[in-house]
């Protein structure tokens, strides 16, 4: 529980000009879990105008109290906010107190927080006020509201979402009546904005059991205000390909992504990928069909992160994961062409992530392996088709240039000196420059036609035998014959 030397050092200088000052919430929490804090809030009971005369490189831009200290670090992990003790008044828009006043006590100012395990504060020495019992709730595991947990969700209705995302990333569980109150409140979702709840989203799809907080979503009824349209898959069963409903298989693809640590887009293609499975059902029962769902999946996702309003980049990526995770791979059928039109539609930059969630689909769909033979040989043709093959395009010399300089006209002996000076250039890929090439050119065009057929053939050789090392290598890497 040791703490930084940058934020140890603001709490002296405002305790040495005789205010009171704590590290509090998200901070001492992780401290007391074992974990390094992403950031560090201090409060103190030193007001907003007297922390700015401390620290006069600081900036106040907000009418919450806030400060914000620099501590010349540049890591992120050192930015610290350093807030006035607080009353808040009752918040009309469920995210904002209408007012806010400076309280005196730091007792009052843990009372307006949101869990008791983020109403801990900690002295400079490593002494935890703690009146909520949060030390007891940590080790328990438990998230539990401060107080009365409906007023708590009432005054902030997105820390309903915050609850689940804690249960999510740090493996607890919601509390009884918190958990009742979260079912009670949830309508109050709706004036939340957009932007707010894809942030708290994007959080619990981060964590290691986002499936957990996806569950938990759906059972307090928060999902209808985050993905609604992964709600259609509830109940909705398969056909003999798929032993658990749309839902089910959608939410373990995620785990699958989350337990391999891929990124968040990746983690929610994997999620979404599906989606468009119910409205695309026809037929009950094993041999139920859902043609097309990939496609409109696709559509149903750009709707949702457009609502959601997410980066366009971004969004545009998972669209295309979605879009095209239903790609065709058996060994034998799959030929260089239909691979090229893959890695055209979904980007050269996104084929390893396309796999993924091909990973995740599979294992989502409760099959053994991630990644078979088959999939490893798709693997290995992406990148034989990716990669540029060994031809004279590479050479720092081209026909055209090649008649200008020997001055002859188009015909045989310009690709058999071509043919030549690639099996030059293979051998000792020094000599590709342009005035080794124009030079040597100049020696070959003296040479006689059958001597010149001679070093272009073994220029062609030398290609083929090249060309067959690298795809071996390729084969080697995917652990493909």
């Amino acid at each position: 529980m040791t703490l930084p030397k940058e934020v140890k050092s603001i709490l002296e200088k405002l305790e040495e000009n005789n205010f009171q000052a704590f590290v509090v919430g998200g901070c001492v929490r992780d401290l007391l879990l074992g974990k390094e804090p992403t950031d560090w809030d201090i409060t103190t009971n030193a007001k907003p105008e007297e922390i700015q005369k401390i620290f006069p490189d600081s900036f106040y831009e907000n009418d919450f109290g806030t400060v914000g200290v620099k501590t010349g670090q540049e890591e992120k992990t050192l930015v610290v906010e350093v807030t006035t003790y607080r009353i808040e008044s009752k918040y009309t828009d469920k995210r904002h107190p209408d007012k806010i006043r400076f309280a005196e006590k730091l007792e009052e100012d843990l009372k307006r927080r949101d869990f008791t395990i983020n109403a801990l504060a900690m002295d400079k020495e490593g002494k935890v006020t703690d009146l909520f019992d949060g030390q007891k709730d940590l080790k328990e595991k438990v998230i539990r509201a401060v107080g009365d947990p409906e007023e708590r969700f009432s005054e902030d209705a997105l820390r309903m979402m915050r609850a689940v995302r804690f249960a999510a990333s740090l493996n607890f569980t919601i509390e009884e009546k918190t958990l009742e109150a979260i079912k009670n409140k949830h309508s109050l979702m709706k004036i939340i904005s957009k932007e707010r709840i894809r942030d708290e989203l994007v959080k619990i799809v981060e964590s290691r059991d986002a499936k957990k907080g996806a569950e938990l979503l759906r059972e307090t009824e928060l999902m209808q205000y985050a993905l609604p349209e992964l709600l259609e898959g509830v109940g909705v069963e398969q056909n003999l390909h798929h032993i658990y409903t749309v839902w089910e298989h959608n939410i373990r693809a995620l785990d699958y992504a989350c337990s391999k640590n891929y990124s968040v887009e990746v983690r929610l293609a994997s999620l979404l990928h599906d989606v468009g499975k119910p409205r695309s059902k026809r037929g009950m029962g094993r041999n139920s069909t859902f043609y097309a769902h990939e496609m409109i999946g696709a559509k149903m996702t750009a709707q949702v992160l457009d609502r959601l309003k997410f980066p366009q980049k971004q969004a545009e990526k998972i669209i295309k994961l979605v879009r095209w995770h239903l790609f065709y791979y058996n060994v034998g059928e799959v030929t260089e062409s239909s691979v090229r039109r893959l890695v055209a539609n979904i980007g050269k930059e996104n084929v390893e992530d396309l796999i993924k969630v091909r990973e995740a689909d599979r294992i989502g769909s409760g099959t053994p392996k991630a990644k078979p033979y088959k999939l490893r040989h798709l693997q290995f043709m992406i990148d034989k088709v990716a990669r540029d093959p060994l031809s004279p395009k590479m050479l720092k010399i081209n026909g055209n240039q090649l008649m200008q300089l020997l001055k002859i006209s188009p015909g045989p002996k310009v690709g058999m000196i071509i043919n030549a000076l690639m099996n030059e250039v293979l051998e000792d890929p020094g000599k590709n420059s342009a005035e080794y090439l124009n030079k040597r050119s100049a020696e070959l065009n003296k040479l006689s036609e059958k001597e010149i057929l001679k070093l272009a053939q073994a220029g062609k050789e030398k290609i083929t035998e090249e060309e067959e090392k690298e795809v071996k290598k390729i084969k080697q890497k995917h652990f493909v014959e």
